[in-house]
This record gives C-alpha cells, sequence and structure tokens, in this order.
C-alpha cells in the first residue's frame, strides 16, 4: 500500500507544476484532463457522454488525473465502421456516439483505439459485431460506454486460434467500461493485460462466453482495478481471473450459473499469484468453485452470499482497504441479483440504472459574452434573469473574457451552474478587488469580509465549473484599510466547485453556511486554491479533493501562513483535505496547516481540519497546528493521515495522526452524507 500511495501521490504532483511568475502573475501547470471545453460540433450526445469513472479509474497516478475520455473534444456521431475508426484513432479527443449497428470488416477486428476518447453509444443503438476495441501500451483516458459488443464466435468453444475479444487492453491505463452488453466472442469478453491499471468495470452483462474477463498476464504486480456491478452469467471460466494485480476490488457483482444449460462454470472470481483482492457483497449463484485462490495469493471476503454454490470457496491473506484510494458505497447484497438484472448494459437514457436518481428536466442556458455575442454582458445579469424559485439547473454559460464585476447568486435562485465556455479555465475570468477595509461607495462603512467576496453564492445546489473566480486587491497599495479579501463566498448547501481556480491572498475561500445551526457542504475537485493567510476558512461542511492549494507569499515578498481557518459548529463535520498536493513558492517550513477560528469569541464551537492522503511540500512546518485569537488548537480537531511529501511527518503530541479506524470515518463520503455531487 505505501508503494502504491507513493506512486499515486508523485504522479500528481509532478504533473501540476504551480510558478509564481516575475510580474506576479500565475503560470498554471496543467492538472492532466483539466480543461473541459464546448463541444465543436452540434452534434448532441448522450446526457452521460461526458462522465467520469469511479473507482481506481478514479484515481490521480501517472501524469492522469481521473478518467473523463473525450469530453475536452469535439462530439461526433457515427454509423459506418469507416467514421469509428477515423476518430477512435485520431490523436485528438473526441466523444464518439455509436448510433447503428457496424459490423468489423474483417471478423475480429479490434480498433486501436487512441488516448482520449469516449465511444458511447446512441440509446441502445450502438452495436459492435463481430469484433471490438484494442487499447496498446501507454494509451490512458479511455472510456467505453452503453454499446453491445457481440458475436466474433468462431465456432469453437475454447478457442485457442482467434483472439477475437470484445475489449482488450495491453499496457494502458486509465479506462472505464461501463453499461455494456459484451457476449458471444472467440476468446475472452474482456482482458486487461501487461501492466495495464487504473481500470474499473462497471454495470456491464458478460454472458455467452468461454472466458469472461481476463487480468494481468504480467510479472509484475501493479494493476490497480475497481469491478463492481457487473452481471457475470452463462461463462465458463475467467469471471475474472485476476492474476498479479496489486489491488483487485470486486463488490456488488452477480454471479450466476443457470441450470440446465450447455454452458456449465469451472470456477468463480480466482486471485492467483502476488493479486491482493478485496470482494465484497458479491452474489454467487449456482456456481462451481465460486470463490479460489492461489497460496500465494490474497483474498479477503465481506458480505457474499452464496446460493446453489458447490465446491471450491477460499479467502485468506492480507489485502487493502479501497477506500485507501477512493469513496464508495455499498448496496446490500441481497439486492444485486435484482439490481443488476434491471440496470445492467445499454441504457436508453441517462438515469435509468436501478440506483440512479430520476433527473431534473433539461436545464435552461443562458449565454454571456462581453462582445455583446451572447443573451448577457455580464455574468450578474444573467443571474438576475433566474426566475426566483426556479425548479431546475439553469446553466449561465460565459464565454472567454475577464468579466470585472461582483456576482452574486441570492438564496431564492438554487439550481444555477456558471460555466466557462473556453477551452480552459484560464480563459474565463470573475475578478474584483474589495478588501474587508474597503469603504462602500454609499458611505456606510466598509464591506467586512464576507462582504468583500468577487462571487457570493447563498443559493443551494449552485455549481461553478471551467473558470477563474480572482480577488486582486492590491495590499501593497492599500496597507491603510484591512486586507482580508475574499474571492468566493459559498453560504449555502450543496455546492460543487468542479475545475475551477479560486485566486487570492488573505482570505481566499470562504466557506460558511446560511445560519450557524444551518448545515452548508460544499465538494472541491479537481481544482486550484490559492493564497497565504486563512485562505480556506469558515463553518461548512467543507470537502478539498484531488486538488492543488498554492502557497503564496505575502505582499512584501515574506513567506508566512495558513492555510485553513476552520469555524465549525459543535456537531459538525468542518473542513477535509484529501487525495491533493499543497505547493507553492515559498520557503520552507513557513506554513502552518490550520489554526481553531471561534469567530466572535464563540467558545462553543469545535473547528475541525483533517488532512489526509494528501502530498505536502517542504513548506509545511513539523509543527502544522498553531493556536488562534487565545483558543488553543488542542482543543479542537485537527488530524492527519497518510499524508507524504517532504511536509509530511510521523505522529506526536503536535502532530496528531489518525487510526486506522478513526479514518474510516473520517472520508469524502462521511462529510458528505447523503449527498453525491454530479455534474449538471
Amino acid at each position: 500500500m505505501a508503494q502504491h500511495r507513493r506512486r499515486r501521490t508523485t504522479a500528481l504532483a509532478l504533473g501540476v507544476p504551480l510558478i509564481l511568475t516575475a510580474a506576479g502573475g500565475l503560470a498554471y501547470g496543467v492538472l492532466p484532463g483539466s480543461q473541459p471545453r464546448a463541444s465543436a460540433t452540434t452534434t448532441a450526445a448522450p446526457a452521460w457522454a461526458t462522465a467520469t469513472a469511479d473507482g481506481f479509474a478514479s484515481v490521480n497516478a501517472l501524469g492522469q488525473n481521473g478518467t473523463y475520455g473525450g469530453r475536452d473534444g469535439q462530439i461526433v456521431t457515427v454509423k459506418t465502421l469507416a467514421d469509428l475508426e477515423k476518430y477512435a484513432t485520431a490523436s485528438e479527443p473526441y466523444v464518439i456516439v455509436v448510433a447503428a449497428t457496424i459490423t468489423m470488416d474483417p471478423v475480429g477486428k479490434e480498433i486501436k483505439v487512441q488516448s482520449d476518447k469516449t465511444i458511447v453509444g446512441a440509446g441502445t443503438s450502438g452495436q459492435i459485431v463481430g469484433g471490438g476495441f484494442f487499447l496498446g501500451s501507454g494509451v490512458h483516458n479511455v472510456i467505453i460506454r452503453n454499446l453491445t459488443i457481440r458475436d466474433a464466435y468462431q465456432g469453437v468453444w475454447n478457442d485457442k486460434e482467434h483472439d477475437f475479444d470484445a475489449i482488450q487492453m495491453d499496457g494502458a491505463h486509465h479506462v472505464w467500461i461501463d453499461h455494456n452488453d459484451l457476449r458471444h466472442m472467440a476468446d475472452g469478453l474482456i482482458d486487461v493485460r501487461k501492466d495495464s491499471t487504473y481500470v474499473t468495470v462497471s454495470w456491464n452483462k458478460l454472458s455467452q462466453d468461454n472466458k469472461a474477463f481476463g487480468i494481468g498476464w504480467t510479472e509484475n504486480v501493479v494493476t490497480d482495478i475497481t469491478i463492481h456491478h457487473n452481471w457475470i452469467r452463462e461463462t465458463e471460466q475467467r469471471n475474472p481471473s485476476t492474476d498479479n494485480a496489486a489491488h483487485a476490488h470486486l463488490y456488488n457483482n452477480f454471479l450466476e450459473d443457470v441450470a440446465g444449460t450447455d454452458i456449465n462454470s469451472s470456477y468463480g472470481n480466482y486471485s492467483r499469484g502476488a493479486t491482493r483482492m478485496v470482494l465484497e457483497n458479491s452474489y454467487f449463484q449456482g456456481f462451481k468453485n465460486p470463490v479460489i485462490k492461489d497460496s500465494t495469493a490474497s483474498i479477503v471476503q465481506k458480505g457474499n452470499t452464496f446460493v446453489g454454490t458447490s465446491g471450491r470457496n477460499e479467502s485468506g491473506g492480507t489485502a487493502f482497504d479501497p477506500k485507501t484510494y477512493y469513496a464508495y458505497t455499498l448496496d446490500k447484497t441481497a439486492d444485486v441479483p435484482a439490481l443488476l438484472k434491471s440496470g445492467t448494459g445499454p441504457r436508453s437514457s441517462i438515469g435509468t440504472t436501478a440506483t440512479a436518481s430520476t433527473k431534473a428536466a433539461a436545464a435552461t442556458t443562458l449565454t454571456v459574452a462581453k462582445d455583446g455575442s451572447g443573451q448577457y454582458s455580464t455574468v450578474q445579469a444573467a443571474v438576475n434573469a433566474v426566475p426566483a424559485n426556479n425548479p431546475s439547473r439553469v446553466v449561465i454559460s460565459v464565454k472567454p473574457g475577464t468579466y470585472r464585476e461582483l456576482v452574486k447568486v441570492p438564496s431564492n435562485k438554487p439550481h444555477v451552474t456558471i460555466q466557462g465556455s473556453g477551452g480552459s479555465r484560464n480563459d474565463t475570468v470573475i475578478v474584483y478587488n474589495n478588501a474587508s477595509g474597503t469603504p462602500k461607495p454609499d458611505g456606510s462603512g466598509t464591506y467586512g469580509t464576507g462582504g468583500s467576496a468577487t462571487v457570493a453564492v447563498e443559493a443551494d445546489d449552485f455549481q461553478a465549473r471551467n473558470l477563474t473566480i480572482s480577488n486582486d486587491f492590491d495590499e501593497a497599495s492599500h496597507q491603510d484599510i484591512a486586507g482580508q479579501a475574499v474571492a468566493l463566498r459559498t453560504a449555502a448547501d450543496k455546492v460543487f466547485l468542479d475545475w475551477v481556480i479560486v485566486s487570492g491572498d488573505q482570505d481566499t475561500l470562504l466557506v460558511d453556511t446560511a445560519a450557524k445551526e444551518k448545515l452548508g457542504r460544499v465538494y472541491m475537485t479537481n481544482s486550484y486554491v490559492i493564497g497565504n493567510v486563512d485562505f480556506i476558512f469558515g463553518r461548512a461542511t467543507a470537502v478539498i479533493d484531488k486538488s492543488v492549494i498554492t502557497l503564496k507569499k505575502r505582499w512584501n515578498g515574506t513567506s508566512a501562513g495558513y492555510v485553513t481557518a476552520p469555524s465549525t459548529a459543535a456537531g459538525r463535520k468542518g473542513i477535509l483535505i484529501a487525495n491533493s498536493t499543497v505547493n507553492g513558492d515559498v520557503s520552507s517550513a513557513s506554513f502552518y496547516l490550520g489554526r481553531p477560528w471561534h469567530a466572535g469569541g464563540d467558545a462553543s464551537l469545535d473547528p475541525q481540519t483533517t488532512v489526509r492522503n494528501t502530498s505536502l511540500s517542504a513548506a509545511i512546518k513539523s509543527t502544522p497546528w498553531t493556536d488562534m485569537s487565545g483558543f488553543s488548537w488542542k482543543d479542537d480537531r485537527f488530524a492527519e493521515y497518510k499524508n507524504t511529501g517532504a511536509g509530511s511527518g510521523a505522529a506526536s503530541s503536535n502532530r496528531p495522526q489518525l487510526t486506522d479506524a478513526q479514518a474510516t470515518g473520517q472520508e469524502v463520503a462521511d462529510w458528505l452524507g447523503d449527498w453525491t455531487p454530479s455534474s449538471s
């Protein structure tokens, strides 16, 4: 596990250089896969064609930030083999919508898919007959969804002559195979071979084949794979067979051998070589030898059900905790057969899996452009146009440009998304320069900290995506007034910040709630937060996940600061930083991770910051927590868990570390509760 975590966090840190330029501007390295842009065509893709993976395919590693396929590219619809091959083998990113039955020629042809592709069926009409897809060494960031791939069978059951798989990968990484119907091929349905890794296989139906799903064929123990909610029925072997996988997480799968048919199972889940497997809440019906392992392999079983099975059912050895790498939720084992019979394979539309909630009506889109080519020339004008108490999503699409304005989304305008339409989040910038001590134009005093925000969000279910929100208050020129200067203030529940930059100096990101007694949850992912003093602060239940926290020097060039200043109410969760990187061009041992903010001297508060599974640069002090305004951090809740990097350190009285048991209750899912953030 330690080796895996080093591999993951190092890849993220190296993949995201951050440089402060001499002119004082910011030059950003790219979070891999971090620049969504609008489709270059008018072709409509399924609503789920731009979704991102879960499981190991979501982990940041090898220079790739999760798996999102071709969403940065054009959306194209194909109905012929020539067009499918043209776009799948192109070097550019594409979302490829398959809207017909395409027959491979010759039989057994496997299209050599290149990186940054989503290949998705249009409803249930996307079918590939007589062949499949091949992902070679180094190919990455590929999604294959909602397709039927079938009928390359050549008349020989245990076919040794034809390697006609539905999906084969040799040395690929970050691949998501989801909601497909794979059947009746000439060899295996899925082969994950030769050190392929960071793979998730979910909600597929695999059937009518001798070999369902093979993993491994390598002496190296590097493959990380998640296999969940798959219905594997009427297949003889490799269900799956998992050879030398570093981490194999199988959960909520349904393995079914139907009595009285010509296809009889020889074994079910197989852990081979040095594989470490966690097998949870899966349902086995009628299978012979449902769970087997080599003497050198491990299987840890939890919550599985076996009905009418016979032969070997084995477990033993040590495995790993999947929640160290990603969040997930188990369905009840008893529900699995019905759930998967109705929910696997291609779907006619978004949200039709058994566990998916009904989606709101199609979003209304309002466009903003400084040059007058949109419906509105300012972001606030578009917000003003949203009807009060709007019942469904309104997307405010903002064209590239710098919008120097104040934006407020009031509490009576929920379900609003503000989204940059450029090729990068640097292209669309909302910026202003108020500080807490800035006098109001009407002479009624100063703005105060909360009032200084460039963007203020008071409405629930708000989303921001693919843009920069900044406060560029000039401290050097205005030392005469208080310098707290907020870029973004949230005072609402279910705030989702995705692919954004939030930039400032002191008090950059204020995560607040509508009132002390109210819950306010914020989830930020794939983003940057930049600042120097208390620059992630407030009383909300806030998660900073898979992001970069950049430490910035103060106005006079000195290095000293505090990352977080939580003011959490007792009984609530505070600020969680997970799976992220903390770095910046500042001096070594000059920044604290946090200090307790008892706003207004309120002793009833119980501030909390947890930093876990995060790479900390040498800028972090060896005693990373400190007191604030007479309140001791030791009386509140500050802790770390399995951080890495030069700024990490061992447990001590001045550096609390969570135990493994404590850490199970301090994960992203624990912070978010019944809310699962999703793009809309």
